[in-house]
């Protein structure tokens, strides 16, 4: 049983070769060392684990296996030949006297029971001495091969000397071999080792790359950011009327609700008056329908009247006719711009087809007339003047092309 004080050195031991770069197998082989040779114990699987504290449960018995193989391979060595170090000398020494006090303490043991046996046979041989006679001889021949066994133990200690020896030369080569692998190993742990300087350098640029597309994607964050917020706002400003509207539609939906109610209850009784306000509203709806038709065209030739304010009628008729003549350039049409827009009448039919009722679209400032049956149009421009002329002129181009 190992003490702790030595248990808590060993470890201490082991520690060291694992920072000095010791493998696995290497820490796994050095504590079988220290157990069997210098504290006597075999080594286990939970012991070597306990001192170790690496390795799996598969690991470590190839370790103690690889352990024993390379005592079996040093125990040919013959003992006192000079070929092995003089501590394993002493440890070899031990051990095969060990063996020779074990095989003497078998044969002794086994000759005190034939012995025993024999003075059993004397006592019963006043009775049956045949029988004592041939327990006799089979005393005798347990002696032979107890003698047997012995010169048999005898010459297996010659053979594990021979091959003791045989096993320091060949420790002697694998040791050479080891040198070398280990030279070779610095070798590659230089390259690596420079390998692994140039890969630190590479990384501190790339980290530094890392850095600031981190700073640009933040600012970049923050930039979508207060776009999103500005939209947010711009939207919430467009949505608080509309909010307006729909409450005011929910409060006037709420009343005619409340209404049609306090009329269902007196439906009965009100029948008539129902009758003559529902005819009355229709008139009012109908008079309300007919004011709001004449308000809208009053609108609209107000808006006709602003916008021919300084511009001639027959100016204006002039201007449009030239233009759907195609007289007019694109640089005269950008120079009148909108302000002859108002007197300009849509054609009303399409020059392609001749079927469809063409229409005027207006998207961020920009006009386009086109028409919704053969999907012709004018493409986009900068006044209504603008594209009726192209939406005419196009197709006379494409009629009459110039030879």
């Amino acid at each position: 049983m190992i003490r702790d004080e030595d248990r808590h050195a060993l470890r201490e031991e082991l520690e060291a070769l694992r920072k000095d770069g010791a493998r696995r197998q290497d820490l796994s082989l050095h504590a079988c060392k220290r157990l069997f040779f210098d504290f006597g114990i075999r080594p286990s699987m939970a012991t070597v684990r306990d001192l170790t504290q690496t390795g799996s449960a598969s690991d470590i018995p190839k370790d103690i296996e690889l352990f024993w193989q390379r005592i079996r391979a040093a125990s040919k060595v013959r003992v006192g030949s000079g070929a092995i170090p003089p501590a394993l000398e002493e440890r070899a020494g031990e051990f095969l006297g060990a063996l020779y006090e074990e095989a003497q303490t078998f044969a002794r043991h086994t000759l005190e029971a034939e012995r025993k046996e024999i003075e059993s046979g004397r006592q019963d041989a006043e009775q049956a001495l045949r029988d004592a006679q041939a327990r006799s001889l089979a005393a005798d021949e347990m002696l032979q091969r107890s003698e047997a066994r012995i010169e048999a133990a005898w010459t297996r200690v010659r053979e594990l000397e021979n091959q003791l020896a045989a096993a320091s030369a060949h420790g002697a080569s694998h040791q050479d071999s080891l040198q070398a692998t280990v030279r070779r190993l610095e070798t590659e742990n230089e390259s690596l080792q420079k390998r692994i300087d140039t890969e630190q350098t590479t990384n501190a640029g790339l980290r530094d790359r890392i850095d600031r597309l981190h700073e640009d994607m933040r600012k970049s964050t923050e930039h979508y950011a207060q776009q999103i917020k500005d939209a947010l706002a711009e939207a919430e400003r467009r949505v608080k009327p509309m909010l307006v509207e729909l409450d005011s539609l929910r409060t006037m939906s709420s009343t005619w609700q409340s209404a049609q109610r306090d009329a269902s209850k007196k439906e009965f009784e009100f029948i008539q008056q129902l009758a003559t306000a529902k005819a009355r509203a229709d008139r009012l709806d109908a008079v309300l329908r007919e004011r709001s038709d004449e308000v809208e065209v009053l609108t609209r030739q107000v808006a006709t009247l602003r916008a021919q304010q300084g511009v001639d009628g027959s100016v204006a008729g002039v201007l449009c006719a030239l233009a759907q003549s195609g007289r007019l350039g694109d640089e005269d049409l950008a120079r009148l711009g909108t302000s002859v827009d108002a007197q300009v009448s849509l054609p009303a039919h399409c020059p392609n087809c001749e079927d469809g009722e063409p229409e005027l679209a207006e998207v961020d400032g920009r006009f386009e007339l086109s028409c919704p049956e053969c999907e012709y149009t004018s493409g986009l421009g900068a006044s209504r003047l603008e594209v009726v002329a192209r939406f005419v002129t196009r197709k006379k181009d494409a009629d009459n092309p110039v030879r």
